[in-house]
């Protein structure tokens, strides 16, 4: 029998994710004006943070079941900005907050900073709809 390879492994996730985000700051701070196209934007952000963090659990269970909890626990503080940011920019977009939406864009830009952006990848239809597919459903209570 041969091994069964997951080419969706939890770090290239977290990776596609980072540039997606890394794009979607760099695009967004180049708008002359907040439209609809950066709410779809914002709420994309929520989804691909909310991503990142349950990916984070996914790495940390082979260090657990190996007694790396210190390791783990190192992990799991490290990526939970990206759940904090997530709970933040989804409360923002709810409560039509567009005024804190600056400062919560600018915290994110360290932790994409590193990014190397040759050229821009991502079509729009990435996050075309993603502002009224959010607003649809149930604000969340935030698992995490």
């Amino acid at each position: 029998m041969s091994r069964i390879i997951n080419l969706n492994s939890p770090a290239k996730i977290r990776n596609r994710n980072q540039r997606t985000i890394a794009e979607i700051l760099r695009r967004m701070s180049t708008k002359p004006d907040f439209d609809d196209e950066s709410k779809d934007m914002s709420a994309t952000l929520v989804y691909l943070l909310r991503e990142i963090y349950s990916g984070v659990f996914v790495s940390v269970e082979a260090w657990e079941k190996r007694g790396y909890w210190m390791k783990a626990d190192r992990f799991i503080r490290e990526w939970q900005w990206t759940i904090d940011t997530a709970t933040n920019l989804e409360d923002v977009i709810r409560n039509d907050a567009w005024d804190l939406l600056p400062r919560l864009l600018g915290e994110m830009y360290p932790h994409t900073a590193g990014i190397e952006l040759k050229k821009m990848t991502r079509p729009p239809s990435t996050w075309e709809g993603a502002y009224r597919r959010l607003m649809d459903e149930p604000p969340s209570e935030s698992p995490w």
